[in-house]
């Protein structure tokens, strides 16, 4: 026999070991796997790594904590919602988690932490002391060329996992995985880089997988900008955790109380130690240290559905105690601090007493603290809102298109819709105290030019009578150019630039001033480009809301005050005051923005900031107390019908639209004054 031949047929021992253990490793993706799920995986081959943990050593999960690994490990939920308080070992989960898709699974994995930061840290703290001390990963452990271990990359045998940043939409582009966790996701942009919500750009990644999971969890933050909050509510079943109480033996979640609520978490007044909990159906004091004694006893529970999840026979049951399948959406919920074995309840007792003495003394931030991270409560932003009830109960016996006695210079804001202008007419006097002169709607088309100057020049070259029998015309209009028929708006304006029409704009910019600055736009309603285009006004429309918020919370009439007629009707107020001052979380943290939250009908608003520009414009917060005085004599003390309407000065610009008192009307029968009246149509 040739050498060779008989060398091919007696491997060395050790290379035949080293092909059977390849071989073997190379098929193991194959082989079906015995039904495991991860509170039992990680029981057997978890553990705690100093780096990470207080204690070392194999991990023994809480009661909770079992049924929310079970959760993630469920074929059947394709999205789990946490929503917890801080410390509740959810981080633990998550390498737990990690360790099962990459060592038993073989799953694909994608991790979003807020930022590059936060990934960077939860890598070098959580992840690779897994690699070290969770003796299973050995087992896919791979080595050489073009294998990756990075701190966005870890390759495995059969599978990979990515961590990312959530600050960048390309880290939601391209990747593909079968199970993404969105870790703090509360954290994170509500729309990032203005393009992709985080959550949605996640779950397109689980696109094709055969068994996807998408898990969010997170220490929830500000109502109505959570991503959690907002998750739950699309949830199959909302589970909190459940106890049996041992007085009743009644069933129910522990709760984070309230001092309207008889039951639920409290204390005697003064005695932090007395920390406990009411039972809501006998009124039973539960102690911490019997809780500990009943909680593995347990199960999470949707009290709505009546779904329960045993973590003791780990199975989910419906209503009628039935085994049951989940539905593929759940959301755990009010997994907050007196749940866990190392937060003392007087500890809660003391933090929620001491909160509650800052918020008494005007400092929000201790409470907002305690509500997001010990309760697990989404912080609820007190709106700031103008009342409309209160600003029609002080609204003042003066007609409108009637100028009262202190308003000296008219100035208009128009709202464009599909079929009407609306316009709200305002007196601005010494001071920059305010008076509503109109408020209506003009009827129309705004798609035909021929309208615009048929049903608006009318209105604009019309006076107002003043209560000092001068009469005033609008100084200055400025009309929002946003909706269907921008380019008719602009060539309005474009016309009558000189009688100070300005075409304008919002811009809810932080900090953007009320006069903002102008653009010139060089294309007309017909598409045709324009030799001198029209000046577009940006408004800041906060900085306005803001302004004009302000000077409603003045208290009595002189500089600053807000004047409103009885005429008004109740849709001015209502109109007025629909917006409200609530929280947008953007890329340099939570700024507050105005929003019409609930949808209503907001033209008197947006007419008010325009008229707020004009005011701007005409520089009448510049005016020195010589002139005001100036159009005080001028307006409110006429002689002889000489109103010096052709002697306009510097320190009286406005002079030139003051005009001479007409004849006296033939007096006539006074007619009956209806409650209030609606915008009228023209």
């Amino acid at each position: 026999m040739h050498p060779t031949a008989e060398h091919s047929t007696t491997a060395h021992p050790i290379t035949r070991t080293a092909v059977i253990a390849a071989v073997r490793a190379g098929l193991s993706p194959l082989r079906p796997l015995p039904p495991l799920t991860l509170s039992q995986f990680a029981a057997k081959h978890f553990y705690l790594s100093k780096e990470a943990s207080h204690t070392t050593g194999q991990w023994t999960p809480d009661p909770p904590q079992i049924g929310i690994m079970d959760f993630l490990s469920h074929d059947d939920i394709e999205e789990l919602n946490v929503r917890k308080a801080k410390r509740m070992g959810w981080t633990k989960i998550l390498c737990a988690d990690y360790a099962f898709n990459a060592a038993y699974r073989r799953r694909i994995q994608i991790m979003y932490q807020p930022t590059d930061d936060d990934r960077d840290s939860f890598v070098k703290t959580e992840i690779e002391p897994v690699h070290r001390d969770v003796k299973i990963m050995s087992t896919v452990a791979i080595s050489g060329k073009g294998v990756e271990d990075t701190m966005k990359l870890k390759m495995f045998l059969g599978s990979v996992a990515h961590f990312l940043g959530a600050k960048a939409a390309r880290a939601f582009r391209r990747i593909t995985g079968a199970n993404v966790k969105l870790d703090e996701v509360d954290a994170m942009d509500p729309v990032v880089e203005n393009s992709i919500d985080p959550v949605e750009g996640a779950r397109g990644r689980l696109e094709g997988a055969a068994f996807p999971k998408l898990a969010l969890g997170t220490t929830p933050r500000v109502k109505g900008i959570s991503h959690i909050e907002r998750r739950e509510k699309a949830a199959g079943a909302r589970l909190r955790y459940t106890i049996t109480c041992p007085s009743c033996a009644a069933d129910h979640p522990i709760i984070q109380g309230d001092k309207d609520l008889p039951y639920g978490f409290k204390w005697h007044p003064g005695d932090f130690d007395s920390a406990h909990h009411v039972c809501p159906h006998c009124k039973y004091e539960l102690t911490q240290p019997e809780f500990l004694r009943i909680w593995g006893a347990g199960y999470w529970h949707d009290k709505d559905t009546g779904l329960r999840y045993d973590h003791g026979a780990r199975l989910f049951f419906d209503a009628a105690n039935n085994k049951t399948r989940p539905p593929a959406h759940v959301a755990v919920v009010d997994w907050w601090a007196a749940y866990s074995p190392r937060r003392a309840w007087p500890s809660i007792a003391k933090e929620k007493h001491e909160a509650a003495v800052a918020l008494k003394a005007g400092q929000d931030g201790p409470m907002q603290t305690y509500v997001n991270e010990t309760e697990a409560r989404v912080w609820e932003v007190k709106f700031e809102q103008a009342d409309e009830h209160t600003l029609s109960r002080r609204a003042e016996d003066y007609r409108l298109r009637t100028v009262p006695m202190g308003g000296l210079v008219l100035v208009a804001g128009v709202d464009m819709q599909d079929t009407w202008w609306e316009i709200v007419v305002w007196a601005i006097g010494r001071g920059e105290e305010m008076w509503v002169v109109d408020h209506t709607k003009i009827i129309g088309n705004p798609g035909d030019m021929a309208e615009w100057e048929e049903k608006l020049d009318p209105y604009f070259s019309s006076v107002f009578p003043h209560e000092s029998g001068s009469q005033l015309r609008i100084e200055a209009v400025a009309l929002d150019t946003m909706g269907h028929f921008t380019h008719q708006a602009y060539n309005y304006c474009r016309l009558r630039e000189k009688k100070k029409f300005y075409a304008v704009r919002g811009d809810p910019t932080e900090g953007k001033p009320i006069g903002g600055r102008a653009t010139t736009q060089d294309v007309n309603w017909r598409g045709q480009i324009l030799k001198r285009g029209v000046k577009l006004w940006y408004v800041g429309v906060d900085t306005a809301a803001d302004t004009f918020h302000a000077r409603l919370q003045v208290k009595s009439p002189g500089p600053g005050f807000v004047h409103f007629s009885k005429d008004l009707a109740p849709t001015f107020f209502t109109g007025l005051t629909a917006e409200k001052r609530v929280p947008f979380k953007t890329s340099k943290g939570i700024v507050y923005r105005w929003a019409n939250v609930d949808r209503l009908r907001n033209e008197p608003s947006d007419c008010t900031r325009y008229a707020m520009f004009c005011a701007v414009r005409l520089n009448l917060n510049t005016y020195t107390d010589a002139m005001w005085a100036r159009l005080e004599r001028l307006v409110q003390a006429p002689k002889n019908g000489d109103l010096f309407v052709n002697a306009p000065t510097p320190d009286a610009p406005l002079a030139s639209l003051i005009q001479p008192t007409p004849p006296k009307p033939t007096a006539r029968p006074a007619q009956p004054r209806p409650a209030h009246s609606t915008p009228r149509v023209w």
